[in-house]
């Protein structure tokens, strides 16, 4: 019997890149999107459209993975992740189609900034704080009992997306930083919460990342393009949603079992 995860922020960016690339491993899945933009921000988010087209992706990446359970495994759910009713329909859907949940992962996140915390307009504030750090709250308020509802011994992962920005201060982006430094004490607490059961919480912090998000950045601070990231980064270079999504899906799998509480650097050196 496959795993079975629940992947906020599916539509695009990593969120797509790991449904696809845990499809690929075998998984199932429930790809979880808003699929509809949020009027406090002032670009768009994903549509309905991309995620049923990164959910057959990842279909076809899943037939062709080693033991794949036959028939469809992964699923598109439409929920605003800030909505704890709409983001738990999700997590009964995972396990009333697919036996039970494995991993909750929560990569669902907006950026909004350009100008100092106190002159930020209250919307983009509220929009931010909502998705990049409520967001993940809800996401183990709803998705870690269900983890915790496999049987002992278990293997369950509560997963969340950091940034570099939560350990190093960008001007700004204060209250995306602010958020995602409360992205790094949620799982570092919930680890504590979770202690033997084993089910374990941890987070990735990824650098400037091919994104839609990073090309807003980019628009934010007066950029041509989402490239011009890349000479912040030791490495040289801006990195995939694909190089971000391996490393998830890793920590999703059973071989991450020792790693609790912890938010691994995949960020292209930009932490040093």
């Amino acid at each position: 019997m496959s795993r079975v995860a629940v992947v906020t922020g599916a539509a695009r960016g990593i969120g797509a890149a790991t449904v696809v690339a845990l499809a690929s491993q075998g998984w199932s899945v429930v790809a979880v999107d808003r699929g509809e933009d949020d009027p406090r921000l002032p670009y768009p988010l994903g549509t309905p459209a991309e995620l049923f087209d990164v959910v057959a992706q990842a279909e076809a990446a899943h037939s062709t993975a080693p033991d794949a359970d036959f028939g469809p495994r992964v699923v598109a759910h439409l929920a605003d992740t800030t909505d704890a009713t709409a983001l738990g329909a999700a997590v009964a859907e995972a396990e009333e189609r697919f036996g039970g949940l494995d991993a909750m992962i929560a990569v669902a996140g907006v950026i909004a900034g350009g100008v100092p915390l106190w002159e930020l307009p209250e919307a983009q504030l509220e929009a931010v704080l909502d998705v990049d750090l409520l967001g993940p709250i809800i996401a183990a308020r709803v998705g870690v009992p269900a983890l915790l509802r496999r049987p002992a011994p278990r293997s369950g992962r509560y997963l969340a997306v950091a940034s570099a920005a939560a350990t190093r201060g960008l001007g700004g982006l204060t209250a995306y930083g602010a958020a995602k430094a409360g992205v790094a004490g949620l799982v570092r607490g919930l680890a504590v919460d979770l202690g033997d059961t084993g089910v374990t919480a941890n987070a990735v912090s990824p650098g400037s990342t091919d994104t839609d998000m990073l090309a807003e950045s980019a628009r934010i601070y007066g950029l041509a393009g989402p490239g011009e990231f890349a000479a912040q980064q030791p490495m040289g270079r801006v990195l995939s949603p694909d190089e971000v999504a391996s490393a998830l899906v890793w920590l999703a799998g059973t071989t991450s079992s020792a790693l609790t509480g912890v938010v691994i650097p995949v960020d292209g050196g930009l932490a040093l």
